[in-house]
């Protein structure tokens, strides 16, 4: 996994994410989850892309259970982008590149 990614749980996830000074984008995924393994290498990339403007984080919502509860993730993957403590913009399913470099570009 890329360096830039980071790897978040239900305990530090309001340090983490919520705290932050930069908006973070939160991947919420699982290991046996086919559709979130087809969107990791555009994950990773959007990391290297946004450096310095957007922080890139994950949650394995097999091993943390009370952060996607909290935020109602329902299906994953699940992409979250929050600012300011609050989610800005989310997106349910695989989805292409540009999909997720637009729904960040209008968040940020």
């Amino acid at each position: 996994m890329n360096d830039k990614i980071l790897n978040v749980g239900d305990a530090d996830f309001q340090s983490l994410v919520l705290d932050s000074a930069e908006p973070v984008l939160v991947d919420f995924w699982a290991e046996w989850c086919g559709p979130c393994k087809m969107i990791a290498p555009i994950v990773d990339e959007l990391a290297d892309t946004y450096a310095g403007k957007l922080k890139v984080a994950k949650i394995n919502i097999d091993h943390n259970q009370q952060t996607p509860r909290q935020y109602a993730v329902r299906g994953i993957p699940t992409l979250m982008i929050f600012k300011d403590g609050k989610v800005q913009a989310t997106q349910v399913g695989a989805v292409g590149k540009a999909q997720l470099t637009q729904l960040i570009d209008r968040t940020l």
